[in-house]
């Protein structure tokens, strides 16, 4: 009898891919992962009021009924709203993935030529100050996207939310974060407005100059360095775009009063040719727009710890593991970055 592959505790994006079996269909899941909690009551309200109707219809002389007419046009405006609500929640979510991927793809190529290029043929060998400014620059680089993690979480050691602002310097950071920080990144001025990414990338930038002086990056090999350090503060910038600019609150309200007023009007419609069939088809309906919109809601804020968010802490620890291999292999002289032994 075959025998099972054996498996193994560590693989590339262990993180991201990791996937537990689904036990039940999606189709049948009403708590986890969905947002049936979050419209629940709304749709008892307007199931709730649309017994009301059924019943003044039924014990009362008076016949609450309006046209159909009146729910197809309104049905187009709530369609149009729901589809921009959709898209343009979605497309904050997918521009968080991205430029999270961004970042994290110039941190591999930045990486990758530190490590790679941190010598001069036919120079003396870097010295052991050289290779700890290498290595001090490859954990500045892994400490950016730690910091972007923190910043656009509002995720530091004491809150999250509002930090001390008595605190200065490094005690304020995350243990993860202050651990990759050299002695030269000991005070750290978030609280005097400046973003530690940024700081970051300032000694990075330098550390580029430097190698450049020695001889170990030629001038448009350096250049095109800065630009991935500059593509990766643009796409900062952009993470931090979707993080403090909401959804305007006008439309949020809009929105909401458009859902209850259609799911106001639809008993007044069916109540006629349905009589108590009403209350389970205005369910149905209400279900479905309330839990659109509740999607659309989760998606417009990509950077928090819900299900639906984007998984920073994943994505980090992933990148973390890459580049603690690299920097193994790179201090135990492995073949893979092209040295050739004199």
């Amino acid at each position: 009898m075959r025998s099972r592959p054996r498996r193994h505790s560590m693989k590339p994006l262990m993180n991201r891919a990791r996937r537990k079996p689904r036990r039940m269909p999606l189709v049948l899941r009403f708590a986890k992962g969905s947002v049936h909690g979050d419209i629940m009551i709304a749709v008892i309200l307007h199931a709730i009021f649309a017994a009301l109707i059924v019943y003044i219809d039924d014990f009362t002389p008076y016949t609450p009924h309006l046209p159909g007419s009146i729910t197809s046009s309104l049905s187009i405006v709530v369609g149009l709203l729901l589809v921009f609500r959709n898209q343009s929640s979605y497309a904050r979510f997918w521009s968080g993935q991205e430029n999270l991927t961004t970042i994290c793809t110039n941190i591999r190529n930045l990486t990758r030529t530190f490590l790679t290029c941190s010598y001069a043929t036919n120079k003396p060998e870097p010295s052991e100050a050289e290779r700890a400014e290498t290595e001090t620059a490859v954990y500045a680089l892994l400490a950016v996207v730690y910091a972007v993690k923190n910043t656009l979480q509002w995720e530091w050691e004491h809150s999250v939310g509002a930090p001390d602002l008595e605190d200065s310097g490094s005690g304020s950071l995350k243990p993860e974060l202050r651990a990759l920080l050299g002695p030269q990144m000991s005070e750290t001025h978030e609280f005097e407005g400046l973003g530690l990414p940024i700081q970051l990338t300032m000694s990075i930038e330098a550390y580029i100059k430097r190698s450049h002086d020695r001889g170990w990056f030629h001038s448009p090999q350096a250049s095109q360095l800065s630009v991935q350090l500059n593509t990766m503060v643009a796409a900062f910038g952009t993470m931090e775009t979707i993080r403090l600019t909401p959804i305007p609150v006008a439309y949020l309200i809009h929105t909401r009063q458009v859902l209850a007023l259609y799911g106001g009007v639809l008993p007044f419609a069916f109540v006629e040719s349905l009589q108590w069939w009403t209350v389970v088809i205005v369910s149905l309906i209400t279900f479905t727009l309330y839990g659109i919109e509740a999607i659309a809601y989760q998606l417009e804020e990509p950077f928090g710890w819900d299900k639906a968010d984007i998984k920073m802490d994943d994505v980090v620890e992933d990148l973390r593991i890459e580049v603690g291999v690299l920097l193994k292999e790179w201090q135990a002289g492995a073949p893979m970055f092209g040295r050739q032994e004199n």
